[in-house]
């Protein structure tokens, strides 16, 4: 089994906190989520989170104009390059502070950053190699307070900055004759944004107040003034003059002072003069402005207010265009795309992610992840979707392949603590600390079964048998497991025995046996053909946290609290080994850990257990930032993953910065930012997932859920970031197959021009090439393939197969691969029915291929079928004579019945194509 597994993509989180910004062809949004950044594409229905990740969360975000380029800057200060074309990091920065917004010139060459009280300028990285990539260019001093927001003129001369002393300031980006700078007033609050009109030095600023000024200047951007170059003693002399005014003079690039406004009238610098000035809050409701966009092009203005409601208004008449509510929570950021058609809203109190097509007053996207934290998840059995629950009750499923969530169900009313698939794939069956237990249908998306017990009881684990008509509950409080019909929806039994709270429940996959784990230290297995009378009692050494079976049903895995893994063998009820990963959890410490790391890890365990598909294998993740693979066999660590570098999460760490350790405590147990929005509380004694009464709070790494998914390709995990996917990428692997000197890409073109088939796709198999691979196969003439297909070796039937399913994905030859699967069962059935057991994950991984193509196309085929049966009822009722028409020609009759014969040759193809791919 290989072990090249990458991070391939994070679900369940669509946005957290940041800026939101379009793509330069206006069909993706860039979202921040957590310390990564997803591109959400919204023409193809598909999302991709970056392979990069960032210190501490995401706090700004500036896209170069070409869109190529992309500068991430986080929490810290930390910033990265980043080539959106190569999806990698080009180099990396530290701007000493914390930064608010970050924007490119519309030509390319510059950038600006407002960090602190002031704003710096760099020259934007080239298209050349550089030694340095951020260049400082100047730094503009003005405001007193905090900036916020940035806007650039078209022509890149001049640059506006926000700030949250209630003023607006206007710099030159060179050195102007007629504007250094100029500094605008006219708020009573903090600056929420500014934007230049479009080919123009007019201004418009917001506040938090919800004002509206709008500035008018009397000079155009063609008036600026290149300053005259002086000499140097005229430099000189200038120098010490202005030392003699103000002791306080900076460097030549510092941009300080002005002139009097009869002064400036008299050189003839830039003058602004307020136009208007416009409020939102006329009637009172919307009075804390939170994020506004502005498109130059159509003078379109979006704003968006703390109640989640957004305002569409024309400038510079301010006509009001639309107004909706969207969110019950605070807007935090609005972005319009190039055409201004689409407007992105995102909301991070909620987490939710908007595209709002205001001209139709439609969504193009309406996506949100889990309010609180994500408990655990399921893979369909094809493969091909997740069903995630949460603490805050709801039950999502997300398609794997376009990454979108495409159905919530919200019956649930506390948190879903257990979800799982029936055999079908069509059935959600979800535990949760309410006190019930329910099946949701996919086909009609309902709740069709809800499962209680005789007393109120909290459910802390679900399973389900193989057929899918038995439901198992375990209990956290009154210690039982539940056995219902899924038919018919009645309790059928109350399995008892256990002294501890329910801790996993489990199915064998080949046989009628439940295994239940618990806190009183012991694994029961219950023999449902024995009128559910417990088989066997296992004896552990300490709680039990996690069960699962192996996918053959002939190993159980146990997790238990003293941090090992034991492995049983369920027929003869014995020990067949364990698993010792207290040294591999490497739990970090708290912020308010009163131990060390080292100490604390020895009551870290791990909660989650999932064997591979091939059974060789077992996942394992708990408390802590890493997530194990052992080989059960030699029970060894095979390989360790970090599933988050991210800071501001709590404990990830081993040790604590002795920089913020005082004489009076830890400096995190002081709220340094009281009444700031993203102040710092101490939480409330024994919580665990956050306190959600104080203003903020770090959230615990942690892994509360392992699934591999059923065709071995990937595997994911939920934690606390969201849902992380970690899958093979065949393309970054050179993994040859019995390889020797005389395997080369010119002999296996040699082999195709002499039309040797067999041997060529044999070679390029063992140089294990991708596109020598599909070269060899589509050379193969189509009455050729079953004869090609009979005489492959058996041990080369397998690779094909999996390179079968994986081209299914990306070809447009899907007929052509079709016939070589076809032919490959027919020819090596019975062989590949001997070898099930391994060959389960590559079938699993074909069926899931075929079976996304039969369900796009079956639409389109029903689609179709639909529309000609209607185009054929139309033409026969046109074929009845009305009694006053005179009757028709030979010919015409003649026409509309050949007219009838092609719509239903047409149909049959139709349906001739969909029997095939069934």
């Amino acid at each position: 089994m290989k072990f090249a597994y990458q991070f391939s993509n994070l679900l369940g989180t669509v946005y957290r906190h940041g800026n939101l910004n379009f793509t330069h062809d206006g069909n993706s949004v860039i979202s921040p989520v957590g310390n990564r950044i997803t591109v959400f594409d919204l023409k193809n229905n598909k999302s991709d989170t970056l392979p990069l990740a960032t210190r501490y969360n995401v706090k700004c975000v500036g896209l170069s104009p070409d869109g190529c380029l992309a500068i991430i800057v986080d929490e810290g200060g930390n910033a990265l390059l980043v080539s959106l074309i190569c999806r990698s990091v080009l180099h990396q920065f530290h701007f000493k502070g914390s930064v608010h917004s970050v924007s490119f010139s519309p030509d390319g060459r510059k950038f600006v950053v407002t960090k602190g009280n002031i704003a710096q300028m760099y020259h934007a990285p080239g298209k050349k190699r550089e030694f340095n990539a951020f260049v400082l260019d100047k730094t503009y001093f003005g405001p007193y307070d905090e900036t916020t927001c940035i806007d650039w003129t078209d022509d890149s001369r001049c640059f506006v900055v926000g700030s949250k002393d209630m003023s607006t300031w206007v710099f030159g980006a060179e050195r102007w004759d007629n504007l250094i700078y100029y500094a605008l007033g006219g708020h009573k609050d903090a600056i929420v944004a500014c934007f230049f009109e479009s080919c123009s030095l007019d201004l418009y600023t917001l506040s938090q107040d919800g004002a509206l000024c709008v500035w008018q200047c009397d000079t155009p951007p063609e008036g600026l003034r290149l300053m005259a170059p002086r000499g140097w003693k005229a430099d000189l002399l200038q120098r010490d003059k202005d030392e003699d005014d103000d002791e306080d003079g900076e460097k030549e690039t510092t941009v300080r002072g002005t002139a009097t406004p009869a002064e400036e009238e008299r050189k003839g610098k830039v003058k602004y003069t307020r136009l208007a000035k416009y409020f939102f809050n006329r009637e009172g409701d919307f009075n804390n402005l939170t994020a506004a966009a502005y498109h130059k092009k159509t003078h379109l203005l979006v704003t968006g207010f703390a109640s989640g409601t957004f305002h569409l208004h024309e400038l510079p008449e301010f006509n009001l265009i639309h107004s909706l509510s969207i969110s019950d929570q605070r807007i935090s950021s609005i972005a319009i795309n190039s055409t201004g058609d689409w407007i992105a809203f995102g909301c991070s109190g909620l987490g939710q992610l908007l595209v709002w097509e205001w001209q139709s007053e439609s969504y193009v996207l309406k996506q949100q992840g889990h309010f609180n934290s994500m408990v655990t998840l399921a893979y369909s059995p094809d493969g091909q979707y997740i069903a995630t629950g949460g603490d805050d009750g709801k039950v999502k499923v997300w398609n794997m392949l376009s990454g979108f969530c495409f159905i919530t169900f919200t019956e649930h009313s506390s948190g879903v603590t257990d979800v799982t698939f029936t055999a079908t794939g069509y059935v959600i069956v979800t535990s949760s600390m309410d006190g019930t237990v329910r099946a949701f249908d996919l086909h009609r998306y309902r709740n069709f079964r809800t499962f209680t017990s005789p007393r109120p009881t909290q459910f802390s684990c679900v399973a389900v048998d193989s057929s899918g008509e038995i439901v198992s509950a375990g209990a956290q409080d009154s210690f039982e497991v539940f056995i219902w019909s899924m038919q018919t929806g009645r309790l059928l039994d109350v399995l008892s025995g256990h002294e501890g709270p329910i801790s996993g429940l489990s199915f064998n996959p080949a046989k009628s046996v439940l295994a239940s784990t618990s806190w009183d230290k012991t694994v029961r297995l219950w023999d449902m053909y024995d009128s559910w009378r417990t088989k066997e009692t296992l004896a552990l050494t300490s709680d039990a946290l996690a069960v699962t079976f192996r996918p053959d049903g002939a190993e159980l895995a146990v997790a238990t609290l003293n941090s090992q893994i034991t492995f049983w063998d369920p027929e003869r009820a014995v020990q067949t080994g364990s698993i010792e990963g207290r040294h591999d959890l490497r739990a970090g410490r708290k912020a308010l850990d009163k131990i060390t790391a080292k100490h604390s890890a020895k009551g870290k365990s791990f909660t989650t257990l999932c064997y591979s598909a091939d059974g060789q294998h077992i996942l394992a993740g708990g408390l802590s930032k890493f997530v194990c693979i052992y080989h059960v066999k030699e029970q060894i660590l095979v390989r360790k993953f970090e599933i988050s570098c991210n800071l501001s999460l709590d404990a990830m760490e081993e040790f604590l910065n002795r920089r913020k350790m005082t004489e009076f405590g830890n400096l995190a147990l002081i709220d340094q930012d009281a009444g700031e929005e993203d102040g710092v509380a101490i939480p409330l004694p024994g919580v665990k997932k956050g306190d959600m009464s104080s203003r903020h709070f770090k959230p615990e790494i942690r892994v509360t859920s392992l699934c591999f998914s059923p065709t071995g390709r990937c595997w994911a995990a939920t934690t606390t970031e969201g849902l992380l996917i970690y899958s093979l990428d065949a393309r970054m692997v050179f993994d040859p197959f019995e390889l020797d000197t005389s395997i080369t890409p010119s002999r296996i073109r040699a082999a195709l021009r002499q039309r040797e088939f067999t041997r060529a796709i044999l070679m390029a198999f063992r140089l294990n090439e991708q596109a020598l691979v599909q070269e060899a196969l589509e050379s193969v003439p189509q009455d050729e393939v079953e004869v090609v297909s009979s005489s492959l070796p058996e041990v080369y039937v397998e690779k094909v197969l999996e390179f079968l399913a994986s081209s299914f994905e990306v070809s447009r030859h899907l007929e052509f691969y079709l016939l070589w699967t076809q032919q490959l069962l027919m020819q090596h059935g019975q062989k590949l029915k001997s070898r099930a057991g391994t060959l389960l994950p590559a079938m699993q991984f074909l069926q899931k291929s075929i079976q996304r193509h039969l369900d796009d196309l079956s639409k389109l085929c029903d689609w179709n079928r639909y529309n000609m049966r209607y185009a054929l009822a139309m033409s026969k009722q046109r074929g009845v004579k009305r009694p006053s028409e005179p009757p028709g020609s030979e010919e015409e009759a003649a026409t509309s019945d050949n007219d009838e014969d092609s719509l239903h040759l047409l149909v049959g193809a139709e349906e001739e194509e969909e029997e095939m791919l069934l």
